[in-house]
C-alpha cells in the first residue's frame, strides 16, 4: 500500500511571530494601563495633612487656623483672587506647558536626563507643577525610586480628579514662599503687605521666583539672588508673549517696597490664642499633642474675629517693631466670661511666649480697684472717705514692720477722697485704705474676682506688688463691669470630631455674685474719673466715644491699662522679658492701645451707659465740705453711693445748712430728678462729644 507523504509544515516567519508577540504585549500593556488608570480614578487620594489636622473656629463658626506643631497655617484664596500676572510668572518659570500636558512633561524629562548624563549628576529636574503639588501634599522630598513611583501615581490621580485651574489653585495655596509663609496670599501679605489679587508685575515676578529656593531667593536674605531670578522670569514672560519687552524692562527697574522682616506675623491667625486653646483642649480631652493635631477635631471658640483684628491692629500701631518692648492684650465679655480677643506678644514669629498668661508681672496701681471694691463692699468707706495724702510711715504686723510708700514724682495732694485718689492714682490713700479694711479682705476679694496667683497679705498689696497675669486682671475687672458677678473666663465652647460628634461642650455660663451690684456700680462711677480731666487716663479720653471706666498702673518694669465698657473688659500690659526697667514713655503705650482697641472693637455697637442697679443713691455734695449740698452751696457735684452709706449731714459752710435740706439739691434715689440729671450728663458727655 503506497504511503501518502504529507507536505512538510511551513515554518512561521520570525518577523510575524515577533509582531504577534508585540501586539499581544501591547494589548496587555494597554489593558494593564487601562486597569491602572481605572483603579487610580476610583481610588481616593490620601488625606492631606490639612485634611486631618484639627481646626480652630471663631465664635461665628469660621475656620480661623489649623493646629500644627510648627505653627504652619495657610490663608487660602480662590484663583480668581490671585493676580493673573502672578499666575503667568509662576507658569513661565515652573511649568510653561502646564495647560498642555497631562501631568508629565515627557520632552522636559528627556531633556533633563540628557543634561544630567552629560554632567554626571542630577543638576536638572523636570517636575511639572502637578508633580510638585503631589509631592508637597502627600510625600516627603527624599530622592528614592519608591517615592518617584508614588509621586507618578498621585500626579495621575490629581490630573484625573481635578481641572487644571483647580490644580493650579491648590499649588499656589500650598507652595512655600519662605519665612513661615505658605501660599501666595500669606506671601503677598508678608513681603508686600497686600493681597495676592493686588500684586503688580514686578512683585509677581519676584514672588514667583522664591519657591525654587525659599532661602536662597528670599529678598530678605539675598536680594541680589532674588533680583536676578526676577529678571530671568520677566525675560521668559516676554519670550512667551505674556508681556512686552518694554514691560519687562520697566518691571525690572521698579523699586519694590518690602515690609520690614518680622514686622508682623501674617501667616498665622490669632497665634497666641490658638496655642492657649490647644493646651486647654488637650487637657479637656486627655489626649496627647499628636492625637489632638491629627484628630480632625473642630474646636469652636469664643474669639470674635473683628475684635481680634482690632486687637492686633492696636498692638501693631502702638508698639515699636524695632524695640524689645513686649505687650499683651486680653479682652473678655463681662456678661458671659467669653474671651473675645487675645494678643500674647508683639510678634509671634519672633517670640511665642504668651505674655497674656504670664503670672510674673506686677499690676501696680491697676490693682487698686480690686481693693476699693473690697472697701466699698465693707460699707465702712464710700467715695467721700478722706485720707491725708502726705509722706507716711505705716506700721503693720503688730508694729514689728514698717512700710513707707511714695507717690509718683513725690507729689502729695493733702486731704483727698476716694474719687480723687483713684483719678490721681494716689499711693498714700491706697495704703491707708488697705490698712483700714485689712490686707486679708483685699486678697479674699481678689480671689473671688478671679485672681488665682498667690498674693502677699501686706500693705504694699494695695499698690499691686504681687504678680498676676493680664488674663487675671481682665477677669477681675469683668466682675466690676458685670455688676459684681464673676463669669468664668471661657475660650472653648465645644469640641467635635471629624464626623461632628460632640466630644466636649462648655456648660451654660453660671455667674457667681462676689460683690453687691450697687458696690460695683459705685466703683464704676469712680473709675470713670480716670478718663476725665486730671485722671491718669485723660490723655486717651478723646479716642473713646463711649462710657468707659478703668485704671492705669505703672511699676519699674511694667505698664498697664485695664478698663471696661458694658460689653468688654480689657487688660493691656507692656514691659520687657528680661527684667529690664521701662522708661516713662514705654509705660504710657498701654493706654493708647487700650483706647484704640476698645473704640475699634465696638465701632458697630451703639454706646451704652453702665446699667444702674437697685440699692444705689445719688445725692448732690458740696465739694468743699463733703456734706449734702444745700441751695446755697456754690460748688456742688452729684455723687453716687451704696444706699445707706451716703452722707446724712448737710453742708453748714454756706447759707442755712440743715434748714435748707428740703431744697431740690438733695436727690436720693436712682429714679429721681437728680439721677435723671446724671443720665443727661452721661448722654451729653458720650453721645454729644
Amino acid at each position: 500500500m503506497p504511503s501518502n507523504s504529507a507536505n512538510p509544515p511551513k515554518r512561521k516567519s520570525p518577523l510575524r511571530r515577533a509582531f504577534r508577540l508585540l501586539s499581544a504585549l501591547t494589548i496587555l500593556c494597554l489593558l494593564a494601563a487601562g486597569s491602572l488608570l481605572g483603579y487610580l480614578y476610583q481610588k481616593d487620594l490620601p488625606p492631606t495633612l490639612d485634611d486631618v489636622r484639627s481646626r480652630l473656629l471663631d465664635v461665628r463658626g469660621n475656620v480661623l487656623a489649623t493646629f500644627t506643631s510648627d505653627g504652619r497655617s495657610r490663608d487660602p484664596v480662590e484663583l480668581s483672587h490671585i493676580s493673573p500676572l502672578l499666575v503667568q510668572a509662576t507658569l513661565a518659570v515652573e511649568d510653561r506647558k502646564f495647560y498642555k500636558h497631562t501631568g508629565f512633561d515627557l520632552k522636559g524629562m528627556a531633556r533633563a536626563i540628557l543634561v544630567n548624563l552629560e554632567e554626571g549628576g542630577r543638576s536638572q529636574g523636570a517636575s511639572t507643577l502637578t508633580q510638585q503639588l503631589a509631592r508637597n501634599l502627600y510625600l516627603s522630598h527624599e530622592k528614592t525610586w519608591t517615592r518617584k513611583i508614588k509621586e507618578a501615581f498621585y500626579t495621575m490621580q490629581l490630573e484625573m480628579k481635578y481641572s487644571k485651574d483647580e490644580i493650579l489653585n491648590m499649588y499656589l495655596n500650598e507652595i512655600y514662599y519662605g519665612h513661615g509663609a505658605y501660599g501666595i496670599e500669606a506671601a503677598a501679605k508678608m513681603y508686600f503687605g497686600k493681597s495676592a489679587a493686588d500684586l503688580d508685575l514686578a512683585e509677581s515676578a519676584m514672588l514667583a521666583g522664591v519657591p525654587k529656593g525659599p532661602t536662597y531667593y528670599s529678598p530678605y536674605n539675598h536680594i541680589d539672588n532674588a533680583k536676578n531670578r526676577q529678571q530671568l522670569i520677566l525675560s521668559v514672560m516676554a519670550e512667551l508673549g505674556d508681556i512686552t519687552e518694554a514691560e519687562a524692562k520697566l518691571a525690572a527697574q521698579e523699586k519694590l517696597n518690602f515690609k520690614p522682616q518680622g514686622e508682623k506675623d501674617t501667616t498665622v491667625a490669632a497665634p497666641y490664642f490658638r496655642d492657649y486653646v490647644r493646651g486647654l483642649a488637650i487637657g479637656l480631652l486627655d489626649i496627647d499633642s499628636d492625637e489632638f493635631e491629627q484628630g480632625g477635631l473642630n474646636v469652636y471658640t469664643t474669639l470674635d474675629p473683628v475684635m481680634q483684628q482690632a486687637a492686633e491692629d492696636a498692638v501693631g500701631k502702638g508698639m515699636d517693631p524695632a524695640s524689645e518692648l513686649e505687650t499683651a492684650l486680653v479682652s473678655i465679655d463681662p456678661r458671659t466670661g467669653y474671651i473675645k480677643a487675645m494678643v500674647g506678644g508683639k510678634n509671634y514669629r519672633n517670640n511665642q511666649f504668651n505674655h497674656a498668661l504670664a503670672t510674673t508681672r506686677q499690676p501696680g496701681s491697676s490693682f487698686k480697684p480690686i481693693m476699693y471694691l473690697a472697701a466699698l463692699s465693707s460699707k465702712t468707706m464710700n467715695g467721700l472717705s478722706v485720707f491725708n495724702s502726705q509722706p507716711t510711715l505705716f506700721h503693720y504686723d503688730n508694729n514689728r514692720k514698717t512700710y513707707q510708700p511714695r507717690n509718683f514724682g513725690d507729689k502729695y495732694l493733702g486731704e483727698i477722697n476716694m474719687r480723687q485718689a483713684i483719678a490721681a492714682s494716689d499711693n498714700i490713700y491706697a495704703v491707708n485704705t488697705i490698712m483700714k479694711i485689712g490686707a486679708d479682705k483685699v486678697a479674699e476679694m481678689a480671689a473671688e474676682m478671679g485672681i488665682k496667683s498667690p498674693l502677699q497679705h501686706v500693705p504694699s498689696l494695695a499698690l499691686g506688688t504681687s504678680p498676676v497675669s493680664p488674663l487675671e486682671m481682665a477677669s477681675a475687672f469683668a466682675v466690676i463691669g458685670g455688676s459684681g458677678v464673676r463669669m468664668p473666663a471661657t475660650a472653648i465652647l465645644k469640641i467635635t470630631d471629624a464626623k461632628g460628634v460632640v466630644l466636649y461642650e462648655a456648660p451654660e455660663p453660671q455667674g457667681e455674685a462676689v460683690a453687691e451690684p450697687a458696690a460695683a456700680y459705685v466703683l464704676t462711677r469712680l473709675m470713670e474719673g480716670v478718663f476725665e480731666t486730671g485722671g491718669t487716663g485723660n490723655r486717651v479720653a478723646s479716642i473713646i466715644k463711649r462710657p468707659v471706666a478703668g485704671k492705669t498702673g505703672t511699676t519699674d518694669t511694667d505698664g498697664w491699662m485695664v478698663g471696661f465698657t458694658p460689653e468688654l473688659s480689657t487688660a493691656v500690659w507692656v514691659g520687657y522679658d528680661k527684667g529690664r526697667d521701662i522708661a516713662t514713655a514705654d509705660g504710657r503705650r498701654a493706654a493708647p492701645i487700650f483706647a484704640q482697641y476698645t473704640e475699634k472693637a465696638l465701632e458697630n455697637v451703639p454706646p451704652k451707659i453702665f446699667p444702674i442697679p437697685d440699692g444705689v443713691v445719688s445725692v448732690y455734695i458740696d465739694k468743699q465740705s463733703g456734706k449734702l449740698a444745700t441751695a446755697d452751696c456754690p460748688d456742688k457735684v452729684l455723687e453716687t453711693f451704696i444706699s445707706g452709706t451716703e452722707p446724712t449731714a448737710y453742708c453748714d459752710l454756706h447759707g442755712a445748712g440743715e434748714k435748707a435740706h428740703r431744697t431740690e439739691e438733695s436727690v436720693p434715689g436712682k429714679n429721681d430728678p437728680g439721677e435723671g440729671h446724671s443720665l443727661w450728663q452721661d448722654i451729653k458727655r458720650w453721645w454729644m462729644n
